[in-house]
């Protein structure tokens, strides 16, 4: 019947959206029933694939070796002018001079010796060239000493000509002249592990100095150190997650108790994480260290799919046979599921795209979709066969733990308390007319007696405000602070020797940049005056080592004209470069031949900019100030050091996975807004994903955590972690029929509540043992996900409750139409008196 007022095409959108929800009701309740006949297949297929393929992943593992690939931007203008910088002048040719860490380093090693508090590097001569000659005479060197710095140096006062009276510590480096050759490259690795365990002999007999080594694969080493020492922590986890599942799904009740089953959803689980670790490695996939967060993402979705369908079987009737109960619990609760699974799929796949310019969170999404869908396959198979054997054996009265014919009550008076408490139903004294056993949880129960009266108290409510307003203001104030997490360290074990050494560098050699190469790859007229003016203001503000400004020094100082070209490169050719202490920079200039005109074709200048603390940042501000530059001058450059690669645009690399997944999002639920159950469902929806979003985003920033490709990939997990707790939840209280908004929510909370606090519990518990590794990339994954975890449950438990009761969807027309049905109830029931005026009593 059309409502009054109501148009035309709102009715329509309306009965499509019924349409839509009862088809996909009737899929699923399908689903449930072939389940609920064929259970011993769909434990099978599951059950064979986990064996098959997981075999597979053990024979076929490997480890990621290269992490430059894996952490900096693919696509990125550092690494083109990184090969047009080693193409102009070739790294064989950069190893006999100072600044050689202008290309990729290849094989090196580094050592910082620091001196103790209040004492002089400089006094410490003897320990210093002991470590040297000792590293030169090692075996298979092949290295090339390049050079040393100074750090924590204090200067003569007044001195004219910064004379260095003082340092704190010196930083030797070693590079090995590997040419690219892998028998070399071999050779190389072993000098570096001998270099490593040299420098730590050292250190037992030089005890008035510490030292700190870094070697070329010291970074993938420490990188890779995370997944060894989070090893055992992991089944810590495992075994925690299956404790809380198992007793979270008990009862005292022994026939309706599922304790096993919980246990088995979480089993269910890993053997599909399991499977999806083997078609990754069987598709030549290589294992690095940020994968190690998807059991955990996994493990949050699945569960969740686990509890609800427990949740679902609870609310069918237990006079119906078990197999219809498995079809009605289907059709409850498989339509949310694969939407919410549908969502991970699409965020997570959008992070796999080609858009996706850091290669560890596209191969992580990769993972991560392929284990949704596996995921999603187990639960409604492996698990929904648990599920059946579960039904059958409660549907024949059998113990749900100990699987034995639950005696009679007569046979269990005569026995002790013990016996009793162990084997009795519970239910059986009470009357037919139980409306639901399973009401006795003790999860429901506390929901249905304490705390929905408590949270939708009017004297709670704006104690509820306020606790909202406070979380914005820090959401807001963190989301202000974001800093972007181009530091490789961020993604080290804590304790690993390169974190050390990167820790004494930042603190005592912060005060001067990476050597930048600034390239002139193009002819250039450096006679001219204008020239020469343009070089110096390019160079201004930085300390320059010049092979320009040596020369016209050179021309000042010996009293020579050259004015134009012939002069210029003559002069250049015959006499500076000839001269002894200028005859490294030859390596920095490119000649050409035409007949017997030469010209120069390239060169090189080495910048050094003075920073703070905070030298990264400073160096990335300097690389956004200088390339805008070489497009406007006259002069065509570019400017490159390796740590380039790492931090080109890496701010805007990692930012946009979540981006983009946030965008799908919001694009899939506006799409939808008038094809789902409930259009205002959407959109509270949309709301709550939101604050919720902002709300890690903000206090994990205020937490210290940097945007790396961890916490982005934990901020797009956040995305599908609220819509899966939320949404059926808010489903619930926009369908809901009941006269008002607190009896609403009231429902809402006592249907899905104990699912979504046996989830979170479960997920939160397990994050508990990641807090004891000692790696910088577990802090950050737990951080991010405690604060996915918490964020949720307070908008769960707490936010929506309250905002709910104050806001739209109003219940008032359900009002009216159960008024209007009571009213004709009552009118049919007067005609029919007035008709048999006999027969009131049985009217």
């Amino acid at each position: 019947m059309r409502r009054p007022g109501a148009p035309a095409s709102w009715i329509w959108w309306r009965m499509l959206r019924q349409v839509l929800r009862r088809g996909l009701q009737s899929f699923c309740h399908r689903l449930g029933l072939c389940v609920s006949r064929h259970p011993v297949f769909f434990l099978t297929v599951p059950a064979v694939l986990t064996i098959t393929f997981g075999l597979s992943a053990l024979n076929r593992f490997q480890p990621e070796g290269d992490l430059e690939r894996l952490v900096a931007p693919s696509h990125s203008l550092a690494k083109i002018e990184r090969s047009l910088a080693s193409s102009l002048f070739p790294l064989d040719q950069s190893k006999s001079q100072l600044y050689s860490d202008l290309h990729t380093p290849g094989r090196y090693g580094r050592v910082i010796l620091l001196s103790p508090t209040g004492d002089n590097i400089l006094l410490q001569a003897e320990g210093i060239l002991q470590t040297h000659r000792a590293v030169l005479e090692m075996k298979d060197g092949r290295n090339s000493f390049i050079g040393h710095q100074l750090g924590g140096v204090v200067e003569v006062p007044n001195s004219k000509d910064q004379r260095v009276k003082s340092a704190r510590a010196i930083q030797i480096t070693y590079y090995l002249q590997t040419y690219g050759s892998a028998t070399q490259d071999l050779i190389g690795e072993k000098w570096e592990n001998e270099f490593c365990k040299l420098i730590r002999k050292l250190q037992e007999e030089h005890q008035e100095l510490q030292l700190y080594s870094l070697a070329s694969f010291s970074l993938w080493r420490d990188f890779h150190k995370t997944s060894i020492l989070a090893r055992s922590k992991v089944l810590v986890s495992l075994v925690l997650i299956l404790t809380t599942a198992t007793l979270s799904s008990s009862m005292k009740d022994c026939l309706r108790s599922k304790p096993f089953l919980g246990l088995l959803g979480v089993l269910t689980v890993c053997i599909s994480i399991i499977t999806a670790a083997g078609i990754f490695f069987i598709t030549d996939g290589k294992y690095n260290s940020t994968l190690l967060g998807i059991p955990f993402f996994a493990m949050g979705h699945g569960t969740k799919g686990v509890f609800e369908l427990l949740s679902g079987w609870r609310r069918t009737k237990e006079n119906l046979p078990f197999k219809d109960r498995i079809a009605d619990a289907y059709s409850d609760v498989m339509v949310t599921y694969t939407m919410t699974s549908s969502l991970y799929f699409i965020t997570f796949g959008m992070g796999a795209s080609p858009f996706t310019n850091i290669e560890a969170v596209k191969v992580f999404c990769q993972n991560m979709c392929v284990s949704i869908l596996l995921n999603y396959f187990y639960i409604f198979s492996f698990f929904g066969s648990c599920l059946v054997f579960a039904g059958q054996l409660e549907q024949n009265r059998y113990h749900s733990i100990f699987c034995c014919k639950i005696p009679s009550a007569e046979y269990l008076d005569r026995k002790p308390v013990w016996f009793q408490t162990v084997m009795s139903d519970g239910h059986q004294q009470t009357s037919h007319h139980e409306t639901n056993p399973y009401q006795h949880h003790f999860i429901q129960h506390f929901l249905r007696e304490h705390y929905n009266e408590w949270i939708t108290n009017i004297y709670v409510k704006p104690f509820v405000v306020i606790l909202y307003l406070i979380y914005a203001s820090f959401s807001f104030m963190g989301c202000l602070q974001i800093s972007d997490g181009a530091n490789i360290i961020n993604l080290l074990a804590s304790d690993s020797p390169s974190v050390s050494y990167a820790m004494v560098q930042q603190k005592y050699f912060s005060n001067y940049s990476p050597v930048i190469g600034f390239y002139v790859y193009e002819p250039l007229e450096y006679w001219n005056s204008s020239v020469q003016d343009d070089l110096r203001r390019l160079c201004s503000g930085f300390t320059a080592v010049s092979w320009v400004e040596q020369y016209y020094q050179f021309l000042k100082v010996s009293n020579i004209s050259a004015n134009n070209k012939s002069d210029f490169i003559s002069v250049l050719q015959s006499s500076f470069l000839k001269k002894p202490e200028f005859q490294h920079f030859r390596n920095d200039i490119i000649f050409s031949k035409a007949g017997d005109e030469s010209n120069i074709i390239a060169s090189r200048l080495y910048l050094v900019a003075r920073t703070s603390r905070d030298k990264q940042k400073e160096v990335i501000e300097v690389l956004e100030k200088l390339r805008p530059l070489s497009l406007s001058k006259s002069i065509r450059f570019i400017v490159f050091n390796p740590s380039f690669v790492f931090m080109d645009h890496y701010s805007l690399s990692v930012t946009v996975p979540v981006l983009i997944a946030g965008f799908g999002v919001l694009l899939v639920l506006i799409l939808t807004f008038f094809l789902v159950i409930h259009p205002l469902g959407n959109f509270w929806l949309i709301l709550s994903v939101t604050s919720i979003e902002l709300g890690v985003l903000g206090l994990m920033t205020l937490w210290n955590v940097d945007m790396d490709c961890i916490s982005i990939l934990c901020l797009i997990y956040t995305l599908n972690f609220a819509i899966d707790h939320c949404a059926p939840l808010l489903f619930t209280f926009v369908l809901a029929t009941e006269h008002t908004r607190t009896q609403c929510i009231k429902s809402s909370l006592q249907e899905h509540g104990t699912a979504i606090l046996q989830n979170v519990t479960s997920f939160l518990i397990g994050l508990v043992p990641l807090l004891f590794v000692p790696s910088n990339l577990t802090f950050t994954l737990f951080k991010c996900l405690l604060l996915t975890g918490g964020c949720t449950l307070l908008h769960c438990f707490v936010i929506l409750p309250v905002f709910l009761t104050f806001f739209p969807p109003s219940k008032k027309h359900h009002k009216k139409k159960k008024r209007a049905k009571r009213k004709e109830r009552e009118e049919i029931e007067c005609i029919e008196i007035q008709e048999n005026p006999d027969h009131v009593t049985t009217v």
